[in-house]
């Protein structure tokens, strides 16, 4: 199976604001329904029967569209009169999407907001940010409905997500974009809606000096970026982080990326341009998606798991996001990092042999060797049979897993742990067995707990019935703990009542201490000796896997 199709899986399952003096307090109702004064724009959204307001598709930026294409976000435009709340609006354009589409556009920066519908703008709730994932060409899990943690919070924080720009249109890398542009455009789109909290969360009944970012997946290696953004700089737009799944793919510098800015130009018909860049702000938006598509990185054979990510830039990411943790060149703030224990099985090929498991590899890391794919293959040798695969799919899946997601996150605990303090870390390992992911093969892979977070029927690809019968009893335990984290930044202090307490991840010297999830077997355990040490073995391939 190709890298790309196991992504697509994968997704159907998954500038600055300007500070102001925050605006009085909105008309209550407009018939009957919430209202919020945003000074640029009134928005009412509706009242739900759990005590809850519900405010959907708000504006946090400019459409980015036309001239503004591969620039940072500008400052939403004024309106006037009362703009409709009450529907989620277009998540951003994602690789492969044919057009037209009722689900995405360029014009995609919005917002949404659930609060307490007794809450005013004195009464100073924590506020939980989630940042979509979708390996930074989708939206993947954009839009969910954060009513639920909302009111089983009783009622005492407030939730946001939202919409950033992917792809070509978010990680367009090139000096002619530095030159006539912004670079990353898509991480500048998460720090205004950062900042939009910043100076309108009030108005939700929230507290700006007390907010919590949370991501999945690119959305929590979005979270650990923020954590190192321009060298550490603490701006104040957060006091905690949540990352799931972290995901940290290779991050180019811009030079190593010219060809792609160079490919995606001809394929939009505008390698001819004496200016490429005005070339592509002119053209209509369909034949840009036309080049938005699926293809094999630099010198790779098969197609990558990501084919835009972010790139350094030396200003937003200053150097390899590993090196900054090193240096410790990080926002020193309790964190919560994990993973599942299958993180590559939606992600890798069938494998036969360990050969297959080499030319994985070196598709993707291109400048791995010979003697490095051995390598691999001796830290991951023949492993139990899963069903529905071939023999050595089990060991490509580990040594994915544990290379992309599950030792980023344990680097960061453990760096987080030694220069932040031991007792601000939490970690943990998702074990929720769910029938229909174990008969196909998959274990317990990536993000597979976001329903437990989130609660069913509030994630709109909640495929699992598991969650409805035999895992239900697991939802409270994983809801309360991310709750109480952002409430107390501890997962302790408001946990549900027979959850065990959750140990902090301590000071490493062990490995570290992590909460295993499992329903009806929830547990603290070590990490095991022999991942710290498959983990130390792919710090040492870390520089080569990024060029």
């Amino acid at each position: 199976m190709l890298l790309t199709t196991c992504f697509i899986r994968l997704v159907v399952l998954l500038g600055v604001v300007s500070r102001v003096t925050p605006a009085p307090l909105s008309p209550p109702s407009v018939d009957g329904q919430p209202v919020v004064d945003l000074e640029y724009s009134q928005y009412q959204g509706i009242r739900l029967s759990s005590g809850v307001n519900q405010y959907l598709g708000m504006r946090y930026a400019a459409p980015p569209l036309g001239d503004l294409r591969f620039r940072a976000p500008a400052n939403p435009l004024k309106t006037s009169g009362v703009q409709d709340a009450t529907l989620f609006q277009a998540i951003c354009l994602a690789i492969n999407t044919k057009l037209p589409s009722t689900t995405e556009s360029e014009d995609c920066l919005f917002v949404n907001v659930w609060s307490p519908a007794s809450a005013t703008s004195k009464s100073k709730l924590p506020v939980w940010v989630y940042i979509t994932g979708g390996g930074y060409e989708a939206n993947s899990n954009a839009n969910y409905n954060g009513s639920t943690v909302v009111a089983n919070s009783g009622r005492n924080i407030v939730m946001v997500n939202f919409a950033y720009r992917v792809g070509p249109y978010g990680f367009l890398a090139s000096e002619k974009v530095r030159a006539n542009g912004d670079l990353n455009v898509g991480l500048l789109d998460q720090r205004m809606a950062l900042e939009w909290v910043q100076q309108h969360i009030e108005q939700f009944g929230g507290d700006p000096s007390h907010v919590v970012i949370h991501g999945a997946s690119a959305g929590a290696g979005s979270v650990a970026l923020h954590l190192t953004a321009y060298g550490g700089r603490n701006d104040g737009l957060f006091v905690g982080g949540i990352g799931e799944s972290v995901f940290f793919p290779a991050q180019s510098q811009v030079s190593e990326l010219e060809w792609q800015f160079s490919n995606y130009v001809k394929d939009t018909g505008c390698a001819a341009s004496l200016d490429e860049l005005k070339c592509l702000r002119s053209k209509d938006i369909t034949i840009l998606q036309e080049a938005n598509v699926a293809t094999p990185f630099l010198r790779r054979t098969a197609a990558p798991l990501s084919y835009w990510t972010p790139t350094i830039d030396g200003d937003f990411i200053q150097d390899y996001p590993y090196r900054l943790i090193e240096q410790g060149k990080f926002i020193k703030v309790p964190i919560m990092f994990g993973d599942d224990t299958d993180e590559g099985t939606f992600f890798v090929p069938d494998a036969s042999t360990p050969a297959d498991v080499a030319s994985f590899f070196q598709n993707n890391y291109p400048h791995l060797t010979s003697n490095d794919t051995d390598a691999i293959n001796a830290q991951y040798p023949l492993m139990a049979a899963l069903p529905e695969h071939a023999a050595y799919f089990p060991s490509a899946a580990a040594a994915y897993g544990e290379s992309t997601f599950t030792c980023a996150g344990n680097y960061i605990s453990q760096t987080f742990a030694t220069m932040n303090g031991p007792s601000k870390v939490w970690n943990y390992r998702v074990n929720i067995l769910q029938p229909e992911y174990v008969a196909d093969g998959l274990g317990v892979p990536h993000t597979s707990e976001t329903p437990a977070i989130f609660g069913l029927g509030n994630v709109h690809d909640d495929i699992s019935s598991s969650y409805s019968n035999t895992n239900a009893d697991i939802i409270p335990v994983v809801m309360d703990y991310f709750i109480s984290f952002i409430r107390e930044l501890s997962p302790n202090s408001y946990k549900f009542a027979s959850a065990p307490y959750w140990e902090s991840f301590g000071n490493g010297t062990d490995g570290g201490r992590r909460l295993k999830l499992q329903t009806d077997a929830t547990v603290m355990e070590k990490i095991p000796k022999d991942q710290v040490k498959r983990c130390e073995f792919w710090r040492g391939l870390a520089l080569t896997m990024e060029q």
